[in-house]
């Protein structure tokens, strides 16, 4: 499902979330759409709680290509859409939706830009990773490491570990680790400093400021440490993988990758990754 626009009509679309003033979105949906000359689609923020999302998608017209979603509106999506992409219902959770006359399609563009962004800093199989947090995100991280229906090789080979806050919200993350054959180890979030030692891979999903006190952790030189933070960007656990040697990748890499993913499918052409990365660091 493509949203185009025909004949020049101006389209719409916009990032949802709560909250949503920092979002760095419009500045790459908006460089895209430069490039792509797309001169008459436009692209907003809108804040939005997860009880004022089904009201809102309701009153949308049919300008209105696509939603970009991000917290705490990822999982509610999916009670929002008509339809649910395979992927979407395997994470259970939805960053995209695709608007068209009589029709909301969920889709997740996360697990495809993480995936994307491990892969440009030279991952190729991790054999002990280990993601931080249990929510929307980083379910996002188990689809981006097992790689269903993508007809690419996983980013695994082996058990993956997740380390939670609460241990009441591992159950939403056994399921979808469930749905995508993947092996799943739940760890209290406090033995942390023991597993992020052997640890190649490190996927943090925390919320910004809970991971810092990690950096003190000993890191394995070479391994690749992804933090999904942006802002404030280098965080203290960036800061520490840098000085150990590690591989660092950042929150911002993944927002350009799922928006050049959201970018294909609101529009229908092929993302400038590019441009939009050039877009993004001049908006830094």
């Amino acid at each position: 499902m493509t949203s185009h626009a025909p004949g020049g009509a101006v389209r719409r679309a916009a990032v949802l979330g709560s909250p949503i003033a920092h979002s760095l979105s419009p500045v790459l949906h908006e460089a895209a759409y430069a490039v792509l000359g797309l001169g008459t689609w436009s692209y907003t923020r809108v804040e939005c709680a997860e009880d004022d999302l089904s009201g809102f998608v309701a009153g949308l017209g049919p300008e209105w290509a696509g939603l970009s979603l991000t917290m705490p509106l990822k999982r509610v999506a999916l009670e929002v859409a008509t339809e649910v992409s395979a992927e979407a219902e395997a994470i259970g959770a939805a960053n995209t939706l695709l608007l068209a006359p009589g029709r909301r399609r969920a889709e997740n563009t996360d697990a495809p830009g993480m995936a994307d962004a491990l892969r440009e800093a030279g991952l190729q199989i991790a054999s002990t990773p280990l993601v931080l947090g249990a929510g929307g995100t980083a379910q996002a991280a188990l689809a981006a490491l097992a790689a269903p229906g993508a007809g690419i090789a996983p980013l695994v080979d082996g058990p993956v570990t997740v380390l939670v806050r609460s241990p009441h919200r591992a159950d939403v993350l056994r399921t979808t680790a469930e749905r995508l054959g993947l092996a799943l180890d739940v760890r209290p979030l406090d033995e942390a400093p023991t597993r992020l030692t052997a640890a190649d891979l490190v996927i943090s999903t925390l919320p910004k400021g809970i991971a810092d006190p990690l950096a003190h952790a000993a890191l394995r030189p070479g391994a690749v440490v992804f933090d999904v933070v942006y802002d404030p960007w280098p965080t203290a656990l960036a800061t520490a993988a840098t000085a150990a040697g590690c591989r660092v990748v950042s929150g911002l890499d993944l927002l350009l990758h799922q928006a050049g993913h959201q970018v294909r499918l609101m529009t229908g052409r092929e993302a400038p990754i590019e441009a939009m990365r050039a877009a993004l660091a001049l908006a830094r």
